[in-house]
């Protein structure tokens, strides 16, 4: 059993997958573009750092292209998130586990929060929209601090809204950039098998346990 005194989770591919809602964005931001369409196996490979790499993931159909550190067009980024607004949150769902594991956890009387790389304007709605904002103290997105998730400021700051140090918090997620977050920190890190690693398997990863959904991590998890 790990004792602490809070938990901190990613959204995207640990509580909820949204791949159906990322591809409809994508999808209508090419039409626009007078392109065609991105395969929905590429979009999963593709999330992990925020919508404006996501897009010039889909419009270079590389992984890599989230390497460049120059901003996507304009017009593309523009035209992704008219499109994602309409759709998110229509698709998306927990997945198994997962709203059982947080009503566990909240039984247990630890706080949770949400840290995501996804900008504030879809986080809330998508919280909201798929059940999971009740059980949320505090939600940290991509664009409300200097710095995102790999840098562990958003946790650190996650952490001091719930009034805890990030050595008694566990970081449940489900990439490597929840991973160097959560070390960064100072946390404990579990991770999830199933998410969005772009194409990569997290049980390569030295976190302090690989669990199989939120409710199997909520059995390890006792507060301090």
């Amino acid at each position: 059993m790990l004792p602490v005194r809070a938990v901190l989770l990613d959204l995207d591919g640990t509580l909820l997958d949204t791949v159906l809602d990322l591809h409809a964005a994508a999808n209508g931001m090419l039409r626009d573009l007078g392109r065609s369409d991105v395969a929905i196996e590429d979009i999963r490979a593709y999330v992990g750092r925020g919508i404006p790499n996501l897009v010039k993931r889909v419009l270079a159909g590389k992984l890599e292209a989230a390497d460049d550190p120059a901003p996507p067009p304009t017009d593309a980024l523009a035209s992704f998130k008219k499109h994602y607004a309409e759709v998110n949150g229509r698709a998306a769902r927990p997945f198994p586990g997962v709203v059982d594991g947080l009503k566990a956890l909240r039984a247990k009387g630890l706080p949770l929060g949400v840290i995501t790389n996804k900008a504030a304007d879809f986080t809330g709605p998508l919280l909201e929209r798929t059940g999971l904002a009740p059980f949320m103290s505090v939600a940290v997105s991509g664009d409300q601090l200097p710095k995102p998730k790999p840098d562990p400021m958003p946790v650190v700051w996650a952490c001091g809204r719930l009034g805890v140090s990030p050595a008694d918090t566990v970081l449940i997620g489900d990439s490597v950039h929840d991973f160097k977050a959560g070390r960064a920190a100072g946390c404990k890190v579990f991770l999830v098998p199933y998410g969005y690693n772009e194409g990569q398997d997290v049980r390569g990863l030295e976190c302090d346990a690989i669990v199989a959904s939120i409710e199997d991590a909520a059995r390890l998890i006792t507060p301090a």
